[in-house]
């Protein structure tokens, strides 16, 4: 264990955000630097619980006391070692996870929880720094190839992960770089590139093969894919966006979330002088209260938005955990984002009714009504209809699924009832030697189950090309979280 004391004598500490008024004016990451002795003492919190439920609450099965342990001692290679072992991208959900095990830490239950999110992103800074972190090349080649489609973090999982064990691996991307939702879904505010850029060298240096700009099923079609790999794997991602069918939809200005964070993202990487949909001194109301929702806030703030509301159908929620969510389980809880935190309104148990027009035919104001559960569906409460002005709405509504499309049709794979794309306890589709992994075959879901997900397909996959494994597969398809 860590500091036998630590959780008695050392109060939870997190990094400071850097002031509203200086972090809108850039896209930079919003915390302060966390020096390393205070980070060594938030470790020591790490209990000796006796049963680390942290380990479930995580679908990787981080071994979250071992590197607190050893970071607490200082030594940090040994905990970015041990950090590895279980997640090939420790820096990515150390800033995007919405850390299941935390909550699902003991000391949480009459406590504030152990600080892990924090240890993990800090700890995986230095080791870059330190030059730690280096390319593992397989030491000989299978002879066996795979292609993997899409390069969100289930996709690149899955292929450092093969690539380690011997087989050739080319990454499809149709987007024109690699990345998926990390380079073009998530804002530089909360994911900077370069993070992202330095995992894909490490990755081409162990013998991964990227090949962005291929919209695989017209470019490269499924039949083509199957004759030149050995196996295929789909990671194509739930990109099947939840639509609200209201009038007014059609009118110019209501976009869906990932029409607009693309272009915010696209001018951070220098291909754009300014976005397409830029809402600088524009009435902006975001639809959706989930992490898509608040990155549209994010974003509009630092575009000069004159205005954000943000609009939520489920009432506030409370600010402690509810009776009926107990430790471990993850609470609904009420949290503020950095975003939330740079300005903006957010309007609980909301539901819009219609997109209004203004003379010159785009939106003009949003009309909303207040709901009510009951039964099971929301009902609107008489009396409380209004407008609020609106000359931008983003739909945050979350994704229904794989979109459907030729290389689907082509390789013959089928969907589930849900709407995702069946597989079997193996990660294999109905077709043989395609396999699926990530949100294409759970369903939008988070990043770490997304990591979780790419390392234990690419274990099916290995097996299934040389009969046997000693790849890690922390999950089965068929996993859901203790926490959630």
């Amino acid at each position: 264990m860590a500091d036998p004391k630590g959780f008695l004598t050392t109060a939870r500490e997190t990094p400071a955000r850097r002031p509203v008024d200086v972090r809108i004016q850039d896209w930079r990451e919003v915390y302060e630097p966390f020096p390393h002795a205070r980070l060594e003492a938030q470790a020591g919190r790490c209990m000796d619980c006796g049963i680390p439920f942290c380990h479930q609450g995580c679908p990787l099965g981080n071994l979250v006391p071992e590197w607190n342990d050893l970071v607490w001692r200082g030594d940090w290679q040994a905990a970015a070692d041990r950090l590895h072992a279980t997640n090939n991208f420790p820096e990515f959900t150390g800033r995007l996870c919405p850390a299941p095990c935390e909550t699902a830490c003991v000391l949480g239950i009459s406590q504030e929880p152990v600080t892990i999110k924090t240890v993990e992103a800090d700890l995986l800074d230095r080791a870059w720094t330190e030059g730690w972190v280096r390319p593992q090349p397989a030491p000989r080649q299978t002879g066996h190839t795979v292609a993997v489609v899409g390069s969100g973090p289930a996709g690149l999982a899955a292929a450092q992960q093969l690539a380690r064990a011997g087989h050739t691996v080319a990454v499809f991307e149709r987007a024109d770089r690699i990345g998926g939702l990390l380079r073009y879904g998530i804002p530089e505010f909360k994911l900077e590139k370069q993070q992202l850029d330095r995992r894909l060298a490490q990755l081409e240096a162990e013998g991964v093969r990227f090949r962005a700009g291929v919209d695989v099923g017209t470019d490269l079609t499924g039949t083509d894919l199957r004759r030149r790999y050995d196996a295929v794997v789909l990671a194509i991602g739930a990109t099947r966006w939840r639509e609200l069918p209201v009038p007014g939809r059609e009118l110019a200005g209501v976009h869906q979330a990932m029409e607009y964070l693309p272009g915010a993202n696209r001018v951070q990487q220098g291909d754009l002088a300014r976005a397409a949909i830029d809402v600088r001194g524009a009435h902006v109301v975001v639809i959706g209260g989930g992490d898509t929702g608040a990155d549209c806030l994010g974003t509009a703030h630092r575009q000069g938005a004159a205005s954000v509301t943000q609009l939520e159908i489920l009432p506030q929620p409370p600010t402690t955990r509810p009776a009926d969510q107990p430790w471990p389980t993850y609470p609904m809880t009420y949290r503020v984002s950095s975003a939330h935190e740079e300005g903006g309104a957010r309007t609980y148990a909301a539901s819009t009714t219609r997109f209004v027009p203004g003379a010159d035919g785009r939106v003009a104001e949003l009309e909303l009504t207040e709901v009510e559960l009951r039964d099971g569906r929301f009902e609107p409460v008489p009396g409380t209809k209004r407008t609020v002005r609106c000359d931008f709405a983003f739909l945050a509504l979350g994704f229904t699924g794989p979109e459907p499309g030729p290389l689907l049709d082509q390789l013959g794979v089928a969907f589930d009832a849900r709407g995702n794309l069946r597989r079997d306890d193996d990660y294999c589709s109905d077709v043989d030697g395609v396999f699926v992994a990530g949100d294409a075959g759970r369903g939008q879901s988070l990043i770490v189950w997304a990591i979780a997900e790419g390392r234990s397909v690419a274990a099916a996959v290995d097996r299934w090309l040389t009969g046997t494994s000693t790849l890690p597969a922390p999950i089965t398809p068929t996993a859901r979280p203790l926490t959630v």
